[in-house]
């Protein structure tokens, strides 16, 4: 008869039925007496009560994955584990100080645990990441889970106060029921399908949740192969800028290249950057990327130099990850020197999201400080983050990079060129330069030039390509702008 009851609970808790759950809770003291010493074994050994822990390491976190496996397995029922991430604390801690975030981190626990039975266990297993697992069920099919899920993002993504203000936060999770792991397997697996689960529902955008699969096995497997490749492939240099044209709409001049990350991988071919980045950023090598990145572009800049072909600047990208290196000026100042190339010829590509989540502190050091180092700052895919106009005036910024969702069909769509318009009026007062991305067709081209953008980038101009590859084309863009000059004259 008690095998009944965790699963009459689960129900009558988590689907909302209070009277069932009030009877229940009547009744489960006389049964409980009736069953005498058998009720212990359902009881799971790593109860909160009993650990007195909130916060717990990887190797905790695998033994208290153990005990309940085993608590469901002594008792022949099952359990379920969920791995939930807080996406913005990290952040928050950034902007608002550790006291705000360590607040947020106590309260999201708190609320986590008001939705857990007596049974189950919640504990926090990272700076933004929770440990939820179920105590013994007779039945978690599927729908009862995400149930549980639900019930869970709910309580983390409700509006949070503190002293700093109202805060909203957006949790992803990952979790994984017992029925779906092989027989015998441990705490450790159980674990690890949870958090294969959450890397999932991360790469698919925010408030994802998934449930792990037996496919997830073969997509982790090969990330893990992907990462042991990334080494060796900085390591022997497969991977290398390529270089896309930026073109000033007014002369028609090369303005400028962005050096764009490939990986030429000797079996796979070329790598698409969707799918290293976040494996490289993941293992902590994004330093190692852009030091690769920048040496590379600044030997092509100056072998372009030697060439006779006119390329005043070349961008390059930086992660806040890169931009929270504190020897970050100091390594870039050293690097032109090395190479004998003026500041001004290199421009740093912040995402807008970075400055939104970084008005102070070493990100806005570093970039204060490569601006007056006379590097050109970027503020890349303008317009889909948060950043606001007081931010732009407190950072300093030359360029606004307008993304391609802005640019995409304005020359057929009244509505998306009034919003293009509004954009490049907005950086008119404030006095920056403007660089639209993402232009695919001579129309979008045509009419950014008639709207005043400054300078144009994209399939519709350029493919990006090796730099050898960009010195051929250089020569025969400026032969084309050169020709187009004199039928000028003699038409006149």
């Amino acid at each position: 008869m008690l095998a009944f009851l965790p699963a009459l609970s689960l129900a009558g808790f988590w689907m909302g039925g209070e009277a069932v759950l009030l009877m229940l809770s009547l009744s489960m003291p006389l049964l409980y007496m009736v069953a005498g010493d058998r009720g212990a074994a359902l009881a799971p050994t790593g109860s909160v009560a009993a650990l007195g822990a909130d916060l717990v390491d990887a190797q905790g976190a695998q033994e208290l994955a153990d005990r309940m496996l085993h608590a469901a397995r002594e008792a022949e029922l099952s359990t379920a584990c969920y791995v939930i991430e807080a996406a913005e604390l990290d952040a928050l801690a950034r902007h608002f100080g550790q006291d705000t975030a360590e607040t947020l981190r106590e309260l999201m626990l708190r609320r986590i645990r008001t939705m857990l039975r007596r049974e189950d266990l919640g504990v926090r297993i990272g700076d933004a990441r929770y440990l939820v697992l179920l105590g013994p069920a007779l039945r978690l099919d599927l729908e009862t889970q995400l149930a549980v899920a639900d019930r869970l993002q709910r309580a983390v993504e409700e509006p949070a106060e503190t002293a700093t203000g109202t805060h909203y936060l957006t949790a992803c999770i990952g979790f994984c029921g017992l029925s779906r792991l092989p027989d015998g397997s441990d705490g450790a697996q159980l674990l690890e399908a949870a958090q294969t689960a959450l890397a999932d529902a991360q790469a698919n955008g925010p408030s994802a949740v998934r449930a792990w699969s037996v496919g997830m096995r073969a997509e982790r497997r090969a990330r893990v192969s992907l990462l042991s490749d990334i080494d060796r492939a900085l390591a022997n240099g497969q991977i290398q800028p390529w270089y896309q044209p930026q073109l000033c709409t007014s002369t028609g001049r090369i303005s400028g290249v962005e050096a764009l990350a490939r990986w030429l991988h000797p079996e796979r071919g070329i790598v698409p950057p969707a799918d290293f980045l976040g494996p490289l950023d993941e293992a902590g090598q994004m330093d190692r990327l852009s030091e690769t990145i920048l040496q590379h572009a600044l030997t092509a800049l100056r072998g372009w130099d030697a060439e006779g072909i006119d390329l005043p600047r070349v961008s390059v990208n930086f992660s806040a990850t890169e931009l929270r290196n504190p020897q970050l000026v100091a390594r870039i100042r050293w690097e032109l020197d090395r190479f004998g190339l003026d500041p001004r010829r290199l421009a740093i590509e912040v995402l807008e999201t970075v400055i939104a989540e970084s008005p102070e502190g070493i990100v806005a050091r570093n970039i204060l400080g490569l601006s007056e180092l006379g590097c050109h700052i970027d503020l890349d895919d303008f317009g889909t983050g948060h950043a606001s106009i007081t931010a732009l005036r407190r950072f300093p910024v030359h360029r606004l990079k307008i993304d391609r969702s802005f640019v995409s069909r304005i020359d057929r769509d009244e509505e998306q060129r009034r919003m293009l318009a509004a954009i490049l009026g907005l950086a008119d007062r404030l006095d920056l330069e403007t660089l639209a991305e993402g232009v695919e067709s001579a129309g979008e081209h045509a009419l950014l030039a008639q709207l005043g953008c400054d300078h144009v980038q994209g399939f519709g101009i350029a493919r990006p390509m090796p730099a050898a590859h960009l010195s051929e084309w250089a020569r025969s863009h400026a032969r084309e702008i050169a020709g187009a000059r004199d039928l000028g004259r003699s038409s006149g």
